[in-house]
């Protein structure tokens, strides 16, 4: 107990002192997660809006694969853009390997399918409630998909939300293709893994303290949401 305590204080002083070495990981952790989160947003609107108006012959097959990648495992995700980012992989010639850009392409994989499949049911459970009026104005599958997002901005925010806290609370694909270099590729979740390894607990605990805080944060603002949203539609 006295080792926790004294570990605790130790990592309270380390933020409290501003220390130059935790914060280049934090900041670099949240840089890489917001930027896999605006990829995945993107990408993951369009086609979770497009799926959700489409009909195409293997539809019913495509949303069973995309269902099926919401559990893939992190490692998994990692192993996959390393063999395609590696040197003899098809994208090896670009250098991206062990850069914070291979970590951006890892964790925007491993959010895309999340923000794609809740899109998809957002825009299919409010076409059901306004997609007659919708088309009755005019507006076409994809206007009126698209239409609905913004009226339902507050859950498609959420949604987003949702997305970065997978991406910056994960370790395992981030590790694999980023290798951990100090000053380089070191996020927190890795840098708890290897402080931890090492024995210096004030510094693992400090990361983990502030790690804490930025996804409580995330759910904070994800419940403040919620609970505007009923306002909202009342309003309306």
């Amino acid at each position: 107990m006295n080792g926790f305590t004294e570990s605790l204080q130790a990592a309270a002083a380390l933020i409290a002192q501003a220390d130059a070495r935790l914060w280049q990981v934090v900041f670099l952790s949240l840089s890489v997660s917001g930027a896999a989160s605006a990829l995945a947003a993107v990408l993951g609107l369009i086609g979770g809006a497009w799926l959700a108006v489409s009909r195409f012959p293997g539809q019913r097959l495509l949303l069973l694969v995309l269902n099926t990648l919401l559990a893939l495992p992190p490692v998994v995700v990692g192993l996959t853009v390393y063999l395609l980012l590696s040197r003899s992989g098809p994208l090896g010639s670009y250098g991206l390997l062990f850069t914070p850009g291979a970590m951006v392409v890892a964790q925007t994989v491993l959010v895309l399918p999340l923000v794609t499949a809740l899109t998809r049911q957002l825009v299919a459970d409010a076409l059901r409630g306004n997609g007659e009026q919708l088309r009755s104005m005019g507006a076409g599958p994809l206007q009126s998909a698209l239409l609905l997002l913004v009226h339902e901005r507050m859950a498609l925010m959420t949604v987003l939300l949702t997305g970065f806290g997978r991406a910056i609370s994960e370790v395992g694909a981030v590790m694999v293709v980023g290798g951990n270099i100090d000053g380089i590729t070191r996020v927190m979740t890795t840098a708890i893994a290897l402080e931890t390894s090492k024995g210096d607990l004030a510094q693992a605990l400090a990361l983990g303290l502030l790690l804490l805080a930025v996804v409580a944060l995330v759910n904070l603002f994800i419940a403040t949401l919620r609970r505007l949203q009923p306002a909202e539609s009342l309003a309306r």
